[in-house]
């Protein structure tokens, strides 16, 4: 395959292997994961990705657009991995509660921005994620207690569809539009989204760590204020295990209110004595990342994610009473309020009604990623009967496919979607619905 005449009608690079930077171009987050692509193309505008689909669609060959890497899959040896991450305006118009940001912007970037007009978008616990990726495929947020899916916040959508043509997506595209909005990044290649903001009057939130002796105490402390959690509150809880240091549990959490409010909320945990380390406090919603300070580096990530539908006995030994090790995070994510409540026919992601999420998470270095990898699985199946089996497109895993996301009828839908979008399927996800 050959690439000249694309480099002729682009402002952006063209890579191809061999050339100087190909790999680290094609290099996705999780160095666990690899992509021997035929090329990569970073995009310097929506001409430029309007002209590497129409380059694909000639060729036969399919596009993989990435703006940050995160959720790569591997398995695209023969397509364009299509880098948007130079599409990274940002646009706050504080008037309307609107955010206009190009397909290569981040949370961090967002948050920052609306936060200087007392707004906030519906952003997820790592301010290095992409906006895009994450909200196509719903879009799991601090806030989504109180306001739902970061999809179903979209408005619009710009698009480079199947054919190589730029296109708006909105309300007068229902199905295009339902598809976008948590279906995944399968119907078009996004490259720009509007979507609302949120009132944000203070935000109260932070870590507190206890040493793993405490397990048992901060546990029962995450269940009695989840219990009747607002929904404005968002609690989860973490069994950590970090190399060379003794186990820990911790507690993460964000209100979004007023301080005071959040505080008296969380009076709770002044009873569980000997915190490492507490960093409740007053927050910008521009430093939302700081409440988990996840690492903003690429890693070779292993992680699994399941829905949970109870917090019955088995599933409490199971989490607290077996070794973390070689994991490095056992965590459990509070759900409900407006999660539970979407609109099934708002957006493809519709509610989950699932009251908890499970995710484990280790990395993959060669000497621990089969015991990484061993350890996942004896977890899942020691809780299965607890386990929905279906989870957020967002925590797939490079194992799964779509499949595993979305019930049968929203499946069927999005598959009928792609098959009269993109007969040729031209445009592949990371996790496409025909997989």
């Amino acid at each position: 395959m050959t690439f000249e005449d694309l480099r002729a009608e682009l402002s952006g690079r063209v890579l191809v292997p061999g050339d100087e930077g190909f790999e680290a171009a094609a290099r996705p987050w999780s160095s666990a994961v690899t992509q021997p692509v035929a090329a990569v193309v970073r995009a310097s505008d929506a001409d430029d990705v309007a002209a590497v689909v129409a380059h694909a669609r000639r060729a036969g060959v399919p596009v993989v657009a990435q703006p940050t890497g995160h959720g790569a899959t591997g398995g695209i040896e023969d397509a364009i991995l299509l880098r948007t991450g130079g599409l990274d305006s940002v646009e706050i118009d504080a008037e309307r509660r609107v955010a206009k940001v190009g397909a290569g912007a981040n949370w961090g970037a967002v948050q920052a921005a609306a936060a200087a007009h007392g707004l906030t978008g519906l952003a997820g616990s790592n301010p290095v994620v992409g906006v895009t990726g994450y909200t196509l495929g719903g879009g799991l947020s601090w806030f989504g207690r109180k306001y739902g899916w970061a999809s179903d916040a979209v408005r619009t959508f710009e698009i480079v569809d199947a054919e190589g043509a730029r296109t708006r997506v909105g309300a007068e595209d229902p199905e295009l539009f339902w598809a976008l909005r948590g279906g995944g990044g399968d119907f078009g290649v996004v490259t720009a989204l509007e979507f609302d903001l949120f009132p944000a009057p203070g935000l109260y939130g932070g870590r507190v760590l206890w040493h793993g002796a405490r397990t048992a105490e901060v546990f029962a402390a995450f269940q009695e204020i989840t219990a009747d959690a607002p929904d404005e509150l968002s609690v989860w809880f973490h069994r950590l295990q970090f190399p060379d240091a003794p186990p820990m549990v911790a507690l993460d959490v964000a209100y979004l209110g007023d301080p005071e409010v959040g505080r008296a909320l969380l009076t709770r945990l002044d009873a569980i004595d000997g915190p490492l380390a507490d960093k409740r406090g007053t927050l910008s919603v521009a430093n939302l990342g700081e409440i988990t300070a996840e690492p903003t580096d690429p890693s070779p990530a292993l992680s699994r994610a399941e829905l949970l539908t109870d917090l019955g006995d088995a599933v409490v030994k199971t989490l607290l009473d077996e070794p973390v090790a070689p994991l490095a995070d056992i965590q459990i994510r509070h759900l409900g309020g407006a999660f539970a409540r979407a609109d099934a026919d708002g957006g493809a992601r519709g509610p989950i009604t699932e009251p908890y999420l499970l995710y484990a998470l280790g990395l993959g270095f060669p000497h621990i990623a089969a015991a990484v990898k061993s350890r996942r699985a004896e977890i899942v199946d020691a809780i299965g009967a607890h386990i929905s089996g279906l989870k957020p497109y967002t925590f797939l895993t490079p194992e799964e496919t779509a499949a595993a996301a979305f019930d049968s009828s929203t499946l069927a839908r999005l598959r009928a979607i792609k098959r009269a979008r993109d007969p040729q399927s031209v445009i592949r996800a990371n996790y496409p619905v025909l997989g």
